[in-house]
Protein backbone atom coordinates (compact mmCIF):
# COMPACT_ATOMS: atom_id res chain seq x y z
CA UNK A 1 0.00 0.00 0.00
CA UNK A 2 1.32 3.42 -0.98
CA UNK A 3 -0.01 6.45 0.91
CA UNK A 4 -0.71 9.40 -1.37
CA UNK A 5 -1.98 12.00 1.10
CA UNK A 6 -4.02 12.43 4.25
CA UNK A 7 -6.98 14.68 4.98
CA UNK A 8 -5.63 16.53 8.04
CA UNK A 9 -4.61 20.09 7.13
CA UNK A 10 -1.61 21.55 8.91
CA UNK A 11 -2.21 24.87 10.67
CA UNK A 12 1.45 25.95 10.52
CA UNK A 13 4.37 25.62 8.16
CA UNK A 14 6.19 22.32 8.86
CA UNK A 15 9.62 23.95 8.72
CA UNK A 16 11.42 21.23 10.67
CA UNK A 17 9.82 18.47 8.61
CA UNK A 18 10.94 20.16 5.40
CA UNK A 19 14.42 20.69 6.88
CA UNK A 20 14.69 17.00 7.82
CA UNK A 21 13.71 15.96 4.30
CA UNK A 22 16.25 18.38 2.82
CA UNK A 23 19.00 17.22 5.19
CA UNK A 24 18.41 13.57 4.37
CA UNK A 25 18.49 14.38 0.65
CA UNK A 26 21.70 16.41 0.96
CA UNK A 27 23.46 13.69 2.94
CA UNK A 28 22.46 11.10 0.35
CA UNK A 29 23.63 13.31 -2.52
CA UNK A 30 26.95 13.58 -0.69
CA UNK A 31 27.04 9.78 -0.42
CA UNK A 32 26.65 9.50 -4.19
CA UNK A 33 29.80 11.58 -4.68
CA UNK A 34 31.95 9.14 -2.73
CA UNK A 35 33.97 6.39 -4.32
CA UNK A 36 33.13 2.84 -3.20
CA UNK A 37 35.89 2.56 -0.59
CA UNK A 38 35.17 6.02 0.84
CA UNK A 39 31.43 5.29 0.88
CA UNK A 40 32.03 2.01 2.72
CA UNK A 41 34.13 3.82 5.33
CA UNK A 42 31.48 6.53 5.65
CA UNK A 43 28.70 3.99 6.24
CA UNK A 44 30.80 2.01 8.72
CA UNK A 45 31.66 5.18 10.62
CA UNK A 46 28.20 6.74 10.85
CA UNK A 47 25.96 3.66 10.59
CA UNK A 48 25.00 1.60 13.63
CA UNK A 49 27.12 -1.54 13.98
CA UNK A 50 25.65 -3.30 17.03
CA UNK A 51 28.78 -5.33 17.82
CA UNK A 52 30.80 -2.12 18.15
CA UNK A 53 28.50 -0.39 20.65
CA UNK A 54 30.01 -0.19 24.12
CA UNK A 55 28.77 1.34 27.36
CA UNK A 56 32.40 1.93 28.30
CA UNK A 57 33.00 4.07 25.20
CA UNK A 58 30.29 6.72 24.75
CA UNK A 59 31.74 7.76 21.39
CA UNK A 60 30.41 4.50 19.95
CA UNK A 61 26.88 5.74 20.63
CA UNK A 62 27.13 8.60 18.12
CA UNK A 63 25.99 6.43 15.16
CA UNK A 64 22.70 5.80 16.98
CA UNK A 65 21.87 9.35 15.90
CA UNK A 66 23.84 9.84 12.69
CA UNK A 67 22.53 6.62 11.11
CA UNK A 68 19.04 8.11 10.81
CA UNK A 69 20.31 10.52 8.14
CA UNK A 70 21.94 7.88 5.90
CA UNK A 71 20.28 5.82 3.16
CA UNK A 72 21.24 2.86 1.03
CA UNK A 73 19.79 3.95 -2.31
CA UNK A 74 17.40 6.26 -4.13
CA UNK A 75 14.35 4.09 -3.46
CA UNK A 76 15.25 3.85 0.22
CA UNK A 77 15.54 7.64 0.44
CA UNK A 78 12.48 8.57 -1.63
CA UNK A 79 10.14 6.08 0.03
CA UNK A 80 11.16 7.25 3.50
CA UNK A 81 10.93 10.95 2.67
CA UNK A 82 7.55 10.53 0.99
CA UNK A 83 6.06 8.97 4.11
CA UNK A 84 7.66 11.66 6.28
CA UNK A 85 6.24 14.36 3.99
CA UNK A 86 2.71 12.99 4.34
CA UNK A 87 2.59 12.31 8.07
CA UNK A 88 5.28 14.48 9.64
CA UNK A 89 3.65 17.88 9.15
CA UNK A 90 0.68 17.04 11.38
CA UNK A 91 2.91 15.79 14.18
CA UNK A 92 5.05 18.92 13.98
CA UNK A 93 1.87 20.98 14.02
CA UNK A 94 0.80 19.40 17.33
CA UNK A 95 4.26 19.50 18.92
CA UNK A 96 5.82 22.68 17.67
CA UNK A 97 9.11 22.87 15.80
CA UNK A 98 11.66 22.13 18.52
CA UNK A 99 9.65 19.45 20.31
CA UNK A 100 9.07 17.72 16.99
CA UNK A 101 12.79 17.72 16.23
CA UNK A 102 13.56 16.19 19.62
CA UNK A 103 10.77 13.61 19.20
CA UNK A 104 12.06 12.64 15.74
CA UNK A 105 15.70 12.23 16.79
CA UNK A 106 14.93 10.41 20.03
CA UNK A 107 12.54 8.12 18.18
CA UNK A 108 15.30 7.23 15.73
CA UNK A 109 17.79 6.63 18.54
CA UNK A 110 15.33 4.42 20.46
CA UNK A 111 14.62 2.46 17.29
CA UNK A 112 18.33 1.87 16.66
CA UNK A 113 18.89 0.83 20.27
CA UNK A 114 16.16 -1.81 20.05
CA UNK A 115 17.56 -3.14 16.78
CA UNK A 116 21.03 -3.33 18.36
CA UNK A 117 19.64 -5.18 21.39
CA UNK A 118 17.96 -7.72 19.11
CA UNK A 119 21.13 -8.22 17.01
CA UNK A 120 23.96 -7.49 19.48
CA UNK A 121 26.69 -9.33 17.57
CA UNK A 122 25.84 -8.04 14.10
CA UNK A 123 28.69 -6.43 12.15
CA UNK A 124 26.37 -5.12 9.43
CA UNK A 125 25.84 -1.34 9.66
CA UNK A 126 22.19 -0.33 10.00
CA UNK A 127 21.23 2.94 8.31
CA UNK A 128 18.08 4.81 7.38
CA UNK A 129 15.47 7.19 8.72
CA UNK A 130 12.86 4.42 8.98
CA UNK A 131 13.05 4.13 12.76
CA UNK A 132 12.57 7.87 13.29
CA UNK A 133 9.76 7.94 10.73
CA UNK A 134 8.15 4.95 12.48
CA UNK A 135 8.05 7.11 15.62
CA UNK A 136 6.19 9.76 13.61
CA UNK A 137 3.76 7.08 12.42
CA UNK A 138 3.23 5.90 15.99
CA UNK A 139 2.46 9.45 17.06
CA UNK A 140 0.06 9.88 14.15
CA UNK A 141 -1.63 6.57 14.97
CA UNK A 142 -2.30 7.84 18.51
CA UNK A 143 -3.28 11.43 17.72
CA UNK A 144 -5.19 11.05 14.45
CA UNK A 145 -6.76 7.55 14.34
CA UNK A 146 -9.82 8.86 12.49
CA UNK A 147 -7.85 10.61 9.77
CA UNK A 148 -8.31 9.32 6.23
CA UNK A 149 -5.32 8.23 4.19
CA UNK A 150 -5.71 8.20 0.41
CA UNK A 151 -3.94 4.99 -0.54
CA UNK A 152 -2.81 3.37 -3.78
CA UNK A 153 -3.29 -0.39 -3.75
CA UNK A 154 -2.05 -2.16 -6.91
CA UNK A 155 -4.23 -5.20 -7.61
CA UNK A 156 -3.08 -7.26 -10.59
CA UNK A 157 -1.25 -4.15 -11.85
CA UNK A 158 -4.50 -2.15 -11.68
CA UNK A 159 -4.13 1.03 -9.57
CA UNK A 160 -6.93 1.01 -6.98
CA UNK A 161 -7.11 4.27 -5.01
CA UNK A 162 -9.12 4.18 -1.78
CA UNK A 163 -9.48 6.12 1.45
CA UNK A 164 -8.49 4.14 4.54
CA UNK A 165 -8.67 5.28 8.15
CA UNK A 166 -5.28 5.98 9.67
CA UNK A 167 -6.06 3.46 12.41
CA UNK A 168 -6.44 0.67 9.83
CA UNK A 169 -3.61 1.81 7.55
CA UNK A 170 -1.00 2.25 10.30
CA UNK A 171 -2.29 -0.69 12.34
CA UNK A 172 -1.87 -2.99 9.36
CA UNK A 173 1.59 -1.53 8.70
CA UNK A 174 2.65 -2.23 12.29
CA UNK A 175 1.33 -5.79 12.20
CA UNK A 176 3.43 -6.42 9.08
CA UNK A 177 6.51 -5.08 10.87
CA UNK A 178 5.84 -7.38 13.81
CA UNK A 179 5.38 -10.38 11.52
CA UNK A 180 8.65 -9.71 9.68
CA UNK A 181 10.44 -8.85 12.92
CA UNK A 182 9.59 -12.16 14.56
CA UNK A 183 10.52 -13.95 11.33
CA UNK A 184 13.96 -12.32 11.48
CA UNK A 185 14.59 -13.83 14.92
CA UNK A 186 14.93 -17.27 13.34
CA UNK A 187 17.69 -16.07 11.00
CA UNK A 188 21.44 -16.14 11.77
CA UNK A 189 22.40 -13.44 14.28
CA UNK A 190 18.74 -12.42 14.43
CA UNK A 191 19.30 -10.37 11.27
CA UNK A 192 16.61 -8.92 9.09
CA UNK A 193 14.38 -10.30 6.40
CA UNK A 194 15.06 -8.58 3.08
CA UNK A 195 17.89 -6.46 4.48
CA UNK A 196 15.48 -4.35 6.55
CA UNK A 197 15.89 -3.56 10.25
CA UNK A 198 12.35 -4.53 11.20
CA UNK A 199 12.90 -4.11 14.93
CA UNK A 200 13.95 -0.52 14.39
CA UNK A 201 10.53 0.03 12.79
CA UNK A 202 8.82 -1.70 15.70
CA UNK A 203 10.82 0.23 18.29
CA UNK A 204 10.21 3.56 16.62
CA UNK A 205 6.46 2.98 16.35
CA UNK A 206 6.16 1.94 20.00
CA UNK A 207 8.24 4.95 21.05
CA UNK A 208 5.94 7.21 19.05
CA UNK A 209 2.81 5.89 20.77
CA UNK A 210 4.32 6.08 24.26
CA UNK A 211 6.09 9.44 23.93
CA UNK A 212 3.70 11.46 21.79
CA UNK A 213 1.72 12.90 24.70
CA UNK A 214 4.93 14.04 26.39
CA UNK A 215 5.90 16.05 23.33
CA UNK A 216 2.51 17.08 21.94
CA UNK A 217 0.84 20.30 22.97
CA UNK A 218 -2.87 20.48 23.68
CA UNK A 219 -4.79 21.55 20.56
CA UNK A 220 -6.29 25.03 20.74
CA UNK A 221 -9.88 24.75 22.00
CA UNK A 222 -12.68 25.56 19.61
CA UNK A 223 -14.91 28.56 20.37
CA UNK A 224 -17.47 27.70 23.03
CA UNK A 225 -20.42 27.84 20.65
CA UNK A 226 -18.64 25.49 18.21
CA UNK A 227 -17.52 22.80 20.62
CA UNK A 228 -18.61 19.21 20.24
CA UNK A 229 -18.75 16.41 22.76
CA UNK A 230 -17.21 13.99 22.50
CA UNK A 231 -14.49 15.85 20.55
CA UNK A 232 -13.77 14.60 17.06
CA UNK A 233 -10.40 14.30 15.35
Amino acid sequence: MLPLRDNIPSRSLPLVNWALIALNALVFIYQTTLKPLALNNFINTYGVIPAQLSLAHPSTWIPLCTAIFLHGGWFHLISNMWVLFIFGDNIEDRMGHFRYLGFYVLGGVFANVLQALITPSSLVPAIGASGAIAAVLGGYFFLFPRARVVTLIPIFLYPWIVEISAFIFLGFWFIMQLYSGFQSLSMPEGTSVGGIAWWAHIGGFVFGILAVLIFARRPKPAPYFNRQWPPTI
